[in-house]
């Protein structure tokens, strides 16, 4: 019950999170592709609202001409023109319903086959993995060494194509970002393609909308569109290992973290620290959040998920490692450093 209540506190959040004009972002489309969809949403609510309407009135007109109809002596006995009035009267519902969802399922079909030809020419590829509960964002590239992995943000460049690559680590995820494609699944062992090009720069947040666990609330997902020349200047950034450490306590924070083994989970290039089963964390604090948006970066986030990480997100799998308080505000100084 508990994890059915956060997967739709999850939903209902998504639903009041703001595009760039202020409007829900599922109404506030950012690119062709969710304009797309948004057409299509508007298309069937004022549909279903006629309809409403439409029954509505009937079901008036059928009470009102009933409480003033004159008493029949056997309500069974037939009455030809009673019938035909009612057979006329079904007939037209039924033909209008067919042409309803006829409109309804082409106009889909229209809009699913927009989305799926929206990638064409110089298209950006991104991969995306889902993890419990975390993303791990890859930019591929022709030449392996200019590779960028980052973890829960993704930076797109404003009017280029983007081919988003989505694949599950661990269990069925499902990657939306409203204001700027529909949903897609993540499956384990299967690749599912999303492509959208982003129109107007800002930042768009986005939620795995598919029930993952006991996190799934708790797995965001921010998208920052800017501009081409924005875009290859983060990206060259983003390709620098992390810097040594300079003064004393951030060289303390780096041994501490490196003799409690969290190299073996996590990846700061740069140094001896290479895991691949947790988020990189090169440049963690160009990010805007940590924990796939449980906590704001800053340094007393760091430390407070380090300290004591399934307090702040119960049932992840990094371990609580026991560490004295100046080798707490060690590793946090380091954490905090990795611009």
């Amino acid at each position: 019950m508990r994890n059915s209540l956060r997967s739709a506190a999850a939903a209902l959040s998504m639903l009041a999170v703001t595009g760039c004009s202020g409007w829900p972002a599922v109404i506030d489309p950012s690119s062709p592709q969710a304009r797309h969809l948004a057409n299509l949403f508007w298309l069937f609510t004022i549909v279903c609202a006629v309809v409403w309407f439409a029954v509505m009135l009937a079901l008036g007109l059928a009470m009102y001409q009933g409480r003033n109809a004159p008493e029949r002596g056997d309500p069974l006995e037939p009455n030809e023109d009673t019938d035909r009035h009612s057979s006329v009267v079904v007939s037209a519902a039924v033909a209008a319903t067919v042409v309803v969802l006829i409109v309804l399922t082409w106009s889909s079909y229209l809009a699913t086959k927009r989305i799926s030809d929206a990638a064409q020419g110089d298209a950006l590829m991104i991969r995306v993995t889902g993890y419990q509960w975390w993303w791990e964002i890859r930019y591929d590239d022709k030449q392996p060494e200019r590779i960028v992995t980052t973890a829960n943000e993704i930076h797109l460049p404003v009017g280029r194509p983007v081919k988003l690559r989505l694949s599950g680590a661990d269990v069925i995820h499902s990657f939306w970002i409203p204001s700027l494609a529909g949903k897609q699944d993540l499956i384990p062992g299967r690749d599912n393609d999303i492509a959208l090009v982003a129109q107007r720069s800002g930042i768009y947040r986005g939620q795995c909308a598919e029930f993952c666990g006991l996190q799934h609330a708790h797995m965001g997902i921010l998208v920052s569109a800017e501009s081409p020349e924005v875009f290859e200047t983060w990206r060259e950034a983003q390709l620098r290992p992390a810097q040594a450490p300079a003064d004393a306590e951030r060289q303390l924070g780096l041994a501490v973290f490196q003799k409690n083994g969290c190299g073996a989970c996590h990846t700061v290039r740069g140094t001896n620290s290479g895991g691949k089963v947790a988020p990189d964390l090169t440049h963690l604090v160009g990010r805007h959040f940590i924990g796939a948006g449980r906590l704001p970066t800053s340094r007393g986030s760091i430390a407070a998920f380090v300290a004591d990480p399934q307090q702040i997100k119960p049932g992840i799998r990094m371990p609580r490692v026991a560490l004295t308080p100046d080798e707490l505000n060690a590793v946090a100084a380091y954490l905090a450093g990795l611009q």
